[in-house]
C-alpha cells in the first residue's frame, strides 16, 4: 500500500514537471485565457516568444470573432474599397486584451464583431481629406491609434449573429453616435453599456464621439505604421 502511494505521488510530480517544461504552469492567468482560444494545432511556447509590440493577425490567435471589415468593401464613408483584403492586424498586446474581452462577452451570450483594426497611414490621409474633423477622423499629421495597431472598431452580436442595436450605424458622423448622447431607447443605452463596461474592464478606453471605437490604454506611445498586409 505504501509503495502504491509513493508511486502515485512520484507519477503526479513527474507529470507536473513535464507540464512546467511545456510552459503550461508558467502561463499567467491572462496567458491561460488566451491559450484556451488559440486555433487548433498551435504551440503555447511559440506565443510566449512574441513581443507585445509585434503586429499579428487576429485570426491566427482566435476563431471566436465575427468580421465585417468595412474598408475591404465599398460599404463605408469613403465609398470605395481601400483594403485589398479583409484582415485584422493589431499589436500583440492589443490582441491579448481583445481576446480576453471576447471571452467574457461569449460567456454572456455575445461575440465581438469587428469593423476595423490596424489602418495604414496612407488610408488615414484619404479619410482626413474627406472628413477633416478631428471629432471623427484623426489628423494624419498626428496619426490615429488605428495607425499604431492599438485601436478597434467593434460592435456586439447575439448568439444568432444579429447585431445589437446601438442606435446608429458604424462611422455615423453625428452627435447620436457619441457616448454622451442620451436621447436613445433604454435598449440602445443598455447595449452600449454592455460593450463599454466590458471593454473598459480589459484596459481599453472610449473615443467620446464614436460608440464603436476603443483604444488600448498606453497605445499612443507606439509608432505609426504604414505597412499593408499580405493577402496571399
Amino acid at each position: 500500500m505504501h509503495f502504491l502511494k509513493r508511486f502515485f505521488v512520484i507519477s503526479v510530480l513527474f507529470l507536473v514537471f513535464l507540464s512546467c517544461k511545456s510552459g503550461d504552469f508558467r502561463a499567467s492567468k491572462s496567458a491561460l485565457a488566451l491559450k484556451n482560444n488559440y486555433l487548433q494545432g498551435t504551440s503555447m511556447a511559440y506565443y510566449d516568444k512574441i513581443d507585445d509590440t509585434t503586429f499579428v493577425n487576429l485570426k491566427n490567435f482566435s476563431s471566436d470573432f465575427i468580421y465585417d471589415m468595412k474598408y475591404a468593401t465599398e460599404a463605408n464613408f469613403l465609398k470605395s474599397k481601400v483594403y485589398d483584403c479583409a484582415q485584422c492586424y493589431l499589436r500583440f498586446k492589443t490582441i491579448k486584451k481583445l481576446i480576453e474581452a471576447n471571452v467574457e462577452f461569449r460567456k454572456n451570450g455575445y461575440s465581438i464583431k469587428i469593423f476595423d483594426c490596424y489602418r495604414p497611414l496612407d488610408i488615414q490621409k484619404k479619410m482626413w481629406d474627406l472628413v477633416p474633423n478631428a471629432d471623427y477622423v484623426a489628423d494624419p499629421k498626428r496619426g490615429s491609434i488605428h495607425n499604431r495597431g492599438g485601436a478597434v472598431d467593434i460592435t456586439l452580436v447575439d448568439v444568432t449573429g444579429k447585431e445589437l442595436d446601438m442606435g446608429t450605424t458604424f462611422d455615423f458622423f453625428g452627435i447620436e453616435a457619441s457616448h454622451n448622447y442620451q436621447n436613445l431607447s433604454d435598449t440602445i443605452k443598455k447595449n452600449r453599456l454592455i460593450l463599454k463596461e466590458t471593454m473598459l474592464k480589459y484596459n481599453f478606453k472610449i473615443f467620446q464621439s464614436e460608440w464603436w471605437h476603443y483604444n488600448l490604454i498606453d497605445s499612443q506611445q507606439d509608432k505609426i505604421a504604414n505597412f499593408k498586409w499580405n493577402c496571399n
